[in-house]
C-alpha cells in the first residue's frame, strides 16, 4: 500500500496546487482510478487511505504544497502549466491512405442521442474523406439488460439519413449468432477458451486474487461437449459461461479470463427464442470487427479495457486488430446523462412525453425543435477526436443553427401570458407586416381593431400616461391598467418610443414546449400555414411548428 499512498499524495498535491485549496477527495480518487485502472478492484480498500492522505495534505500551506510537489513529482507540476485545448476538426487517420472501413455500433434500446450523433457523424465523415465503407452495426445481443426496441432500428437509419450519414451497409448482430458460435468453437479447439461452471461470486473472488478457475485446464474435447450442452439446453442460466483465456495475473482484474457467451432464456424482440446462448458485447464486437474488415475504431477512452480484452481473442485466432482512436466524453450543460436506458425509464415513468420531448438529448428532439443537420455536423466535426473530456453548452450548436435558419424563417407575433387591451379611437382594422425584415418575401396581414392582446410582462412595465408603439400597427397612450385600456395616439412611429408586439383578438391558441417548461398564448392565424417549418416569434425566439390543433403546438428552437 506504500506505493499507492505515494500516488495518492502526488495527485492530492497536484489538485491542491491547481486550485490553491485543500484537495478534493473525489477528484483525487478519480485521477487515481483513471491513471491506474488496475486499482479499481481495490477501490473500497483505497478510499479510507485517500481520506487519511488528504487529511495530512490539508494541514499544509499553498507554498508547502508547491515545494512538496516539486520534490515528489515535478512532471505533475508541469502538467498544470500546459493549457490543453481539444484539437479542433478531424485529424488525419494513420494508415488510411488506401481507404477505411469505419463502423458505428449502437445498442438499439432507444433512438440516437447527441452522443450517438457524434459517433455517426465522425465515422461517416472519415469515410467521406478517405473513401471506403461506413457501417451501422446494431450490437443487439443483450435481450435483457439492454433490451432492444424494434422501432429503434428504423429510428437510427432515419436519423443517419437526416444527418447526411447514410451507411453503406447495415449489420444486425442478432441475425448473425451462428457466426459467433463458429468462432467460439474454433477458439475452444485452439485451447483459447473454456466452459466455466463456477458460481459468479466464486469466480469473481478467484479473479480478484488471480486464482485460475478449476475448469480452466479442461481439454478442448471436454469444452466442446460442454459448449454443445449449453446450446442444447443441458444447463440453466448462470450454470455455465464461455470464457476467453487471458492472463490470470494481469494487473487489471477486468482483463482476466473475461466472459464471452452466456445462457439467456428470455426471448429476444427480433429473433424470439431462436437462440439460448448469447455472446457478450466484447466477444460479438471483436468478431464483427474482424469479419467486416474494420480498419479503424473510434472508442471512448473509458472503454480502453475492451481493446485489452479483445486483443487476446485476436492473438489466439491469428487476426490483426484494427487501429483504435480513443476519444474523451462529451457533456452538454443543458442535459444530464445521455444514457438511453435512463431516458427510457424516465419516459416510461411519465417524466417526459416521449423520445422527441424538447427536454431530452435525442436527435429526434433536435429535429422537432428545428435544429438543422448541418449545424450538428459542423459542431461535431469541430469537436474533433481528442482524448480530453469536453464540457460544452448547447449555445454553440444554437449559434451554428441560427446562421442557417435566420434567412429562411418567417416572422410572426406570438403573445404569451396574454392580457386583453381595449383601445379607444380610430385604430386601423388591419396591420401589414413583413414576413422577414431583411429578405423580400412579401407581407402578412393581421386583423387588428379596438381589442387586441399584449404580454402581461409588457403591461406590467407600463404606467398610466405611457406611450408605446404596437409594432406595425399604431401608437397608443395607456389610460388604465386594471382592466388594461389605451387611447389611439397616431399611426406614424415616434422617435425613442418603446415598441411592443401584440396578437389579434381572433388569433390562434399556441402552446410552445421549451426545454425548461411551456408557454401558452395567442398568435397570428398565419402560424397555422407553417406546419413542419421553423419560424421566429418576434421578441420571443425561433420555434418549429409541430402540430396543428387547438392549441397549435410549437417546439422552442433557441433565441
Amino acid at each position: 500500500m506504500a506505493e499507492i499512498r505515494d500516488l495518492i499524495e502526488k495527485y492530492a498535491l497536484q489538485n491542491a496546487v491547481k486550485y490553491k485549496a485543500a484537495p478534493n477527495s473525489g477528484a483525487v480518487m478519480g485521477k487515481l482510478m483513471g491513471e491506474h485502472p488496475e486499482l479499481r478492484a481495490q477501490a473500497k480498500e483505497i478510499s479510507p487511505l485517500v481520506g487519511e492522505v488528504l487529511s495530512e495534505v490539508k494541514r499544509g500551506s499553498p507554498e508547502e504544497w508547491q515545494r512538496r510537489l516539486e520534490t515528489l513529482a515535478p512532471e505533475l507540476l508541469d502538467e498544470l502549466s500546459v493549457h490543453k485545448e481539444p484539437e479542433k476538426g478531424l485529424p488525419a487517420l494513420e494508415g488510411a491512405e488506401n481507404g477505411v472501413v469505419m463502423r458505428f455500433a449502437p445498442n438499439p434500446n432507444g433512438p440516437p442521442t447527441l452522443g450517438s450523433a457524434r459517433g455517426i457523424i465522425v465515422n461517416s465523415e472519415y469515410v467521406k474523406k478517405y473513401g471506403g465503407k461506413f457501417i451501422i452495426r446494431f450490437d443487439d445481443t443483450d435481450p435483457v439488460k439492454k433490451r432492444p426496441m424494434p422501432e429503434a432500428y428504423g429510428w437510427y437509419l432515419e436519423d443517419c439519413e437526416w444527418l447526411d450519414a447514410r451507411p453503406d451497409e447495415v449489420i444486425i448482430a442478432s441475425e448473425r449468432v451462428p457466426l459467433y458460435y463458429e468462432v467460439a468453437e474454433e477458439l475452444i479447439r485452439r485451447g483459447g477458451a473454456y466452459i466455466c461452471r463456477c458460481e459468479q461470486a466464486v469466480f469473481k473472488e478467484h479473479k480478484e486474487k488471480g486464482i485460475p478457475c478449476v475448469h480452466r485446464d479442461q481439454t478442448p474435447e471436454e469444452n466442446l461437449e460442454l459448449w454443445q450442452k449449453m446450446l442444447d439446453g443441458g444447463f440453466s442460466e448462470g450454470q455455465a459461461v464461455l470464457r476467453v483465456k487471458t492472463d490470470m495475473h494481469h494487473k487489471d482484474p477486468a482483463i482476466r479470463d473475461w466472459p464471452a457467451a452466456r445462457i439467456v432464456t428470455a426471448p429476444h424482440p427480433m429473433v424470439g427464442t431462436r437462440y439460448r446462448v448469447w455472446p457478450l458485447l466484447d466477444f460479438e464486437s471483436a468478431i464483427e470487427d474482424h469479419l467486416l474488415k474494420t480498419t479503424h475504431i473510434l472508442r471512448g477512452k473509458d472503454l480502453a479495457d475492451s481493446g485489452a480484452r479483445q486483443k487476446y481473442l485476436y492473438k489466439q485466432m491469428g487476426w490483426t486488430y484494427p487501429r483504435v482512436i480513443h476519444w474523451g466524453r462529451i457533456k452538454i450543460h443543458q442535459f444530464g446523462s445521455f444514457s438511453t436506458s435512463k431516458l427510457r425509464a424516465a419516459i416510461e415513468a411519465g417524466e417526459y412525453t416521449g423520445w422527441d420531448d424538447p427536454r431530452v438529448p435525442t436527435v429526434r428532439a433536435m429535429r422537432c425543435r428545428g435544429i438543422r443537420p448541418e449545424a450538428l455536423r459542423k459542431f461535431m466535426i469541430d469537436l474533433g477526436v481528442g482524448e480530453t473530456d469536453i464540457s460544452i453548452s448547447m449555445d454553440s450548436i444554437y449559434a451554428e443553427n441560427r446562421k442557417l435558419i435566420d434567412a429562411d424563417s418567417n416572422r410572426y407575433f406570438f403573445v404569451w401570458n396574454p392580457v386583453a387591451l381595449e383601445i379607444e379611437g380610430d385604430v386601423p382594422a388591419l396591420a401589414r407586416a413583413p414576413l422577414h425584415p431583411a429578405v423580400a418575401r412579401g407581407f402578412r396581414e393581421i386583423p387588428a381593431g379596438n381589442k387586441i392582446f399584449v404580454c402581461q410582462s409588457d403591461l406590467a412595465a407600463l404606467k398610466v400616461g405611457d406611450r408605446v408603439r404596437l409594432k406595425d400597427l399604431c401608437n397608443v397612450e395607456v389610460t388604465g391598467l386594471e382592466p388594461a385600456r389605451a387611447l389611439f395616439a397616431g399611426r406614424e412611429p415616434e422617435k425613442k418610443m418603446k415598441i411592443i408586439h401584440w396578437a389579434p383578438q381572433n388569433g390562434v391558441a399556441v402552446r410552445v414546449l421549451r426545454p425548461d417548461g411551456a408557454d401558452e398564448g395567442i398568435g397570428e392565424a398565419g402560424i397555422a400555414d407553417e406546419l413542419g417549418r421553423v419560424v421566429q416569434f418576434e421578441r420571443y425566439g425561433f420555434v418549429r411548428i409541430n402540430r396543428l390543433g387547438d392549441p397549435i403546438t410549437a417546439y422552442f428552437t433557441h433565441k
